[in-house]
Formats: C-alpha cells, structure tokens, sequence
C-alpha cells in the first residue's frame, strides 16, 4: 500500500483526523520530500556508482549491496533539476518498489517525520501536470512537505524517458 492509498482507505472510513503517518524525510535541491516509511529498507551513505551502458536516463548507476545488485536511480533527474557532486550528506534511500529493490540518490536524508493524517492535503492542481508522483503535502509548523508515491515516480519517470527516446528516433 502507498501513502496515497493509506490516505484514500482512512478518509472512506471517517478515520482522517486520526494517526499518524510515519515518513523519511529527504531533501533534494531546497525541497524537502517525504516516502512512506513502510517502503524504505535503509538507507545508506553515497557511494561509488558503476556505470552501465544504454540504462535509462534517470538511472546514474549500479551499486554491490551486500551482494545484491541494485540500480540508482537520481532523484535529481527525475525531478527536473541539475546534477551535482554528492557530498558528505547524500545519501542512497533503499526501497522495494513495485516488488523491486532500489536505490534513490537523495541531496540529504533529515528524519524520520510522523504527522497527522489530518494535515495532508492533495497537491495543487495547476493547469494539465506531469507531477502525477506528488501524491500530497504535508503541513508541518513552518514548512510544507512534499509526499512521494515512488511506484507513480518510478512509472512517470519511465514514461517520459520513453517519449524523449522516442522524439530523438
């Protein structure tokens, strides 16, 4: 189940303004992110990323994690911003997606958040969005939090790496 559909099944049954949601909060660029916490296995510090041939765009790399073999994917990329050199404070966010075992490079990882479910609203609805992984925002004292449903993210993000190779032939 994922934040969007642990929101949906509490507000069909009146339950909205109880309980918590528990996420890992994460930030990339000057935006802080939020993933179910049920989906995350560790999290660990950046490291080397080995390089594959003719993997999609927004996969940076592969890495050896006690033995299994798991791809990377840049979270930077998927969110439209630029590359930059990971510092002592990246971090790879291990999670199961879709049955399937991944990494995301993320700028920062800050905590372990748990908020009210009564907090979190739809994202805004500007206009025709490609934004469709932005499940819901989270109001916290003095900053908002962006709630990521990484199965969306992971399909959106394969769509439109599809539609560039697709205009580049």
């Amino acid at each position: 189940m994922n934040i969007t559909q642990a929101i949906e099944i509490q507000t069909s049954r009146g339950e909205a303004g109880t309980g918590l949601l528990q996420l890992v909060g994460f930030q990339v660029g000057s935006e802080e992110f939020g993933v179910d916490i049920l989906k995350v296995q560790e999290i660990i510090r950046m490291q080397e990323l080995t390089r594959v041939p003719n993997l999609p765009g927004f996969v940076e790399g592969i890495i050896n994690l006690r033995g299994k073999v798991i791809p990377v994917i840049g979270m930077r990329r998927c969110f439209g911003l630029e590359a930059y050199d990971a510092d002592k404070r990246s971090r790879i966010v291990v999670v199961e997606v879709s049955g399937a075992i991944l990494g995301f490079g993320v700028d920062a990882v800050s905590e372990v958040l748990r908020i009210p479910k009564d907090t979190i609203q739809p994202p805004p609805r500007l206009g025709k969005t490609e934004r469709e992984y932005i499940c819901g925002v989270g109001k916290l004292e003095n900053r908002l939090l962006l709630l990521v449903d990484l199965d969306r993210l992971l399909v959106q993000t394969e769509e439109t790496e599809l539609a560039k190779q697709n205009a580049v032939n």
